[in-house]
């Protein structure tokens, strides 16, 4: 019998859970008979009562519910990693904890699933959200598909289906400050993806800030495109040329007698370009450096606090783990 591992990373969801607990297991219904589940529930390091709620969805159903405790925040994406390790379906699927993507949709990505597929992908034809959210995401999904990825899917997505197969390719690339969801894209399997609305969250408030925003764009442009660099080198060139030319024109300038004392201000606007150009480039330049540093201490992507599961006997267990 085929089983369903469902990873779902929480931060600040304590709202959330019981009505997500509640629309898993009615989904369940919506599956084949032969399908079994294995929901694997991931606290990022939540200072409210999220653990709690997890800790009573598992109390429910001890022999589907995994909980894994981190010890601390470390973003979704490496909940998701952490989840993803400790899941023991032969697929796998990751949804949000506030029951934005429809639950639902995971039934016709099972069906792709048997045919052989090995990732499905439901990706966001439009959002019920409004203004700079909205407008965020799309800037943001549009500009990784022209500069990095040309085969991601419009609207952007992380909401996927996959195989265990994939799960172990990216288990084992083990990549730091990267995009987990564009990884499998970039693994090169084919995939589908399935467009669907996606709702408006209802309860709690997002802890997706202007600040976790930014640093994913600059994680998934440095992660899978070269751009950066190669448009300092450009620049570069450019100002060069340009260099070259105003140099040569100064040469004929000088020659004729032409040159006076006049041209402070346009020596000083050159300088001051100049400078925020090298400075520019020396930042973009150390982001690449400080992510090569990064991976090279090998420091884990997250500590396990506590695994809340069943043990083969059937107790409860709290297994302390880093």
């Amino acid at each position: 019998m085929p089983k369903l591992s469902i990873v779902i990373p929480c931060y600040f969801n304590e709202a959330n859970i019981p009505i997500t607990a509640r629309e898993l297991i009615a989904n369940e219904a919506l599956f084949p008979p032969e399908v079994t589940f294995e929901y694997v529930l991931v606290d990022d390091g939540s200072r409210d009562n999220t653990l709690r709620e997890l800790l009573t969805f598992r109390a429910a159903y001890p022999d589907k519910v995994r909980v894994v405790e981190l010890a601390g925040n470390v973003g979704s994406y490496n909940a998701i990693v952490a989840g993803m390790e400790h899941a023991t379906g032969d697929c796998l699927a990751i949804i949000t904890a506030d029951m934005q993507d429809p639950p639902e949709l995971m039934v016709q990505m099972y069906e792709y699933w048997k045919k052989g597929l090995k990732l499905i992908i439901g990706n966001r034809q439009d959002r019920e959200e409004t203004g700079l959210q909205k407008f965020f995401a799309n800037t943001f999904h549009a500009l990784m598909k022209r500069i990095a990825l040309p085969n991601i899917p419009d609207g952007g997505f992380d909401f996927v289906f996959f195989d265990r197969h994939v799960a172990e390719e990216i288990l084992r690339l083990k990549e730091r400050n990267s995009n987990i969801f564009y990884l499998m894209v970039w693994l090169g399997y084919p995939y589908v993806n399935i467009p669907y609305v996606r709702r408006k969250r209802k309860l709690g408030k997002s802890r997706w800030t202007l600040q976790k925003k930014v640093k994913l764009l600059i994680d998934s442009i440095m992660a899978f495109s070269f751009f950066p660099i190669r448009a300092i080198s450009v620049l570069g060139i450019l100002l060069g040329f340009g260099a070259l030319f105003y140099g040569i024109y100064i040469a004929v300038l000088k020659e004729l007698g032409d040159i006076q004392v006049e041209g402070w201000t346009a020596l000083m606007v050159v300088m001051l370009f100049v400078a925020a150009f090298q400075m520019i480039a020396l930042g973009i330049i150390g982001e690449y450096v400080w992510r090569g540093l990064d991976a090279a201490r090998k420091r884990p992507l997250y500590v396990v606090q506590q695994v809340y599961e069943q043990s083969n006997l059937g107790a409860d267990r709290q297994l302390p783990q880093s």
